[in-house]
C-alpha cells in the first residue's frame, strides 16, 4: 500500500457538479483525482448511492481522501457508519447539506435523514459559509463537533458551489492541503 498513490475521490451532492464547479475544475486540475457518478443526481436513492459510493472505494484499492460536496457531505457520513475501509485517509466535507431540515433542504433528500452525529473513523474537515441557504452556521458547527471534524468557516460564499464563482478554489485546495499533510504520512 505504501507505493500506490493517494487517489481524491470527487463526491458530488444533489444535481451532480456542473461544469463550472469547483469539483469540476478539481477534477480536471488533479491528475490523481476520481469523480463518484450516480445513476439518478435529481432523485438520489440513499442504499443505491451508498453502494455506488463503496464499490468505487473498493475498486479504487489505493489510499483515497473524499471531497464532498452538500449532500455527499450526508452520504460519506452514512457510509463512514455503515462500512469500514482502512484506505480512507481522510474527507473535506464541504458545504453539507441539513438533510434534517425541511427549511433548509428539499423533500428529495429527505431520505437522507437523519443526519448521522457519531465520530468519523477519519480525520475530517467541514467548511462552511455564513450564508448557506441549505445549512445553518452553528448547525454546521454542530455536525463538525459531532463528527469530530476540524471547522473552517470560509465568510459569505454561498453553498460553496458553481454560483459562489470559485473556480480551482486555492483556499479549498489549501484546506485540502493541511488535511493531506496530517494523513498521508502513516
Amino acid at each position: 500500500m505504501k507505493n500506490k498513490m493517494t487517489k481524491i475521490l470527487i463526491i458530488p451532492g444533489l444535481g451532480d457538479s456542473g461544469e463550472n464547479h469547483w469539483q469540476t475544475y478539481w477534477l480536471k486540475s488533479f491528475g490523481h483525482s476520481v469523480k463518484l457518478n450516480q445513476d439518478d443526481w435529481n432523485e438520489p436513492k440513499p442504499g443505491k448511492w451508498l453502494e455506488r459510493l463503496n464499490a468505487t472505494i473498493l475498486k479504487l484499492d489505493c489510499p483515497v481522501i473524499l471531497v464532498a460536496h452538500s449532500l455527499a457531505v450526508s452520504l460519506v457520513v452514512h457510509w463512514a457508519h455503515q462500512y469500514d475501509n482502512s484506505n480512507i485517509k481522510g474527507a473535506l466535507l464541504v458545504a453539507p447539506a441539513d438533510v434534517d431540515s425541511p427549511a433548509h433542504t428539499p423533500d428529495v433528500v429527505r431520505g437522507f435523514a437523519p443526519m448521522p452525529t457519531a465520530k468519523l473513523p477519519f480525520p475530517s474537515i467541514v467548511v462552511t459559509s455564513e450564508n448557506d441557504p441549505y445549512v445553518d452556521l452553528d448547525r454546521a458547527k454542530y455536525f463538525a463537533e459531532q463528527w469530530g471534524s476540524d471547522f473552517i468557516n470560509i465568510g459569505p460564499k454561498g453553498h460553496i458551489n458553481s454560483d459562489s464563482n470559485l473556480q480551482f478554489w486555492e483556499e479549498g485546495q489549501l484546506i485540502l492541503q493541511k488535511l493531506k499533510n496530517t494523513n498521508i504520512v502513516n
